[in-house]
């Protein structure tokens, strides 16, 4: 009996410290700053919308949640499709990250929209990280088609 609560507790021990040190990687690769920055050009070029949706999220309490978490989507749909037709071989530390940006916006998402319920600010925390998300994105898909090995 012992052992089977001694396993359990460092399963969920376990799982806590995963969970925590992706998060913690996960906001260390969206802290980061390049030279440039493409996100604005890129979201002129597709018509985005996320840099607006960072503004509206200032004011929390006044924003439609909803309708920023439907174009928020919405300009993750087109970022994604857009870098997966400029993917390149060899991108691996790029990709692995890209990867575990992609898998936070889903958990962000599904936490904004279940933490609507009990608390708004909660919510636009999550809408707000993953604005910066598609951000990110942006900026390594413009540094992706700028690039010289693009061409």
């Amino acid at each position: 009996m012992l052992e089977l609560a001694v396993t359990i507790g460092m399963t969920v021990g376990s799982f806590l410290l995963f969970g925590y040190w992706f998060r913690y990687t996960c906001v260390l690769i969206l802290s980061t700053k390049t030279v440039r920055d493409y996100a604005r050009a890129v979201a002129a070029a597709n018509r985005l919308g996320f840099l607006e949706i960072q503004e509206r999220l200032r004011g929390c309490a006044s924003a439609n949640l909803d309708q920023i978490h439907a174009a928020l989507d919405r300009d993750y749909g087109v970022i994604v499709s857009l870098m997966s037709a400029l993917s390149r071989e060899g991108d691996g530390q790029a990709s692995l990250e890209t990867g575990m940006l992609q898998l936070n916006y889903r958990c962000m998402a599904a936490w904004s929209r279940f933490s609507r319920r009990f608390s708004m600010q909660s919510s636009c925390r999550a809408l707000e990280e993953m604005s910066q998300i598609v951000a990110y994105l942006a900026n390594l898909m413009g540094e992706q088609a700028a690039s010289p090995a693009a061409a």
